[in-house]
């Protein structure tokens, strides 16, 4: 069964599956544990650059939406309007309302602002993980892929562990280790001790969920 972890870095919760084999005795095992707060303050997700080709589309439209308005405002002082918005309002007044090609160039029209709104209004940068402020006016960050290679080795040091895969989230690290010796609730109960140092030495802003999984490896034929 599982040992005793540290609670300062995660919180148990008593998940084990195992799985009766008639010659190795066990197939696989499992725990999970919930994550634990971080510190307060500096756990915001960093902004994406993205906010630039964001304002240029929206420095474009309004300059499109400023040149329509002087048109307008030149047509009402008596002045013809614009050749290309005399053609365009001649091919519309052809279409009607109903048409799939007014009904697809509207959608297409909406999707595009809400996407761009999302996109305003959202950080981004889903891969940068936040880590713990150390000073006022500086943040640091951690790419998830670091992150998992940091799990991964500090899982291949346990005795007992052959191969490992890693995939990190913002709120989970899943660990999938593969086992050729030594009991698996054994091995399982190794990386929890390790892992749970890593994931602390990793020093994120709030420690990930850890689900850790053992297998036994496959005979061979």
């Amino acid at each position: 069964m599982s040992e005793p972890q540290d609670h300062d870095s995660t919180r148990k919760l008593p998940v084990v599956e195992k799985t009766g084999d008639a010659e190795l005795g066990q197939s696989s095992s499992a725990s999970a544990y919930e994550p634990v707060a971080g510190t307060a303050g500096g756990g915001h997700r960093f902004w994406s650059v993205r906010q630039v080709p964001a304002g240029v589309v929206a420095l474009l439209l309004l300059v499109a939406a400023g040149l329509l308005l002087y048109d307008l405002v030149a047509v009402r002082a008596g002045r013809p309007a614009m050749h290309w918005r005399r053609a365009l309002a001649h091919r519309l007044a052809q279409q009607p309302l109903d048409s799939p090609w007014v009904l697809a160039g509207a959608s297409v029209i909406v999707l595009l602002g809400v996407w761009l709104l999302v996109l305003a209004v959202t950080p981004g940068l889903r891969q940068v993980l936040p880590m713990r402020p150390t000073h006022d006016d500086l943040r640091a960050g951690l790419h998830r892929d670091a992150a998992a290679t940091v799990l991964r080795d500090r899982a291949l040091e346990v005795s007992g562990v052959r191969s490992v895969r890693v995939r990190m989230g913002r709120r989970r690290a899943e660990v999938r280790a593969v086992s050729h010796f030594r009991d698996l609730d054994e091995v399982r109960a190794d990386l929890d001790t390790a892992l749970a140092d890593a994931v602390r030495d990793l020093g994120l802003h709030r420690h990930p969920a850890l689900s850790v999984h053992v297998r036994r490896a496959d005979r061979k034929r």
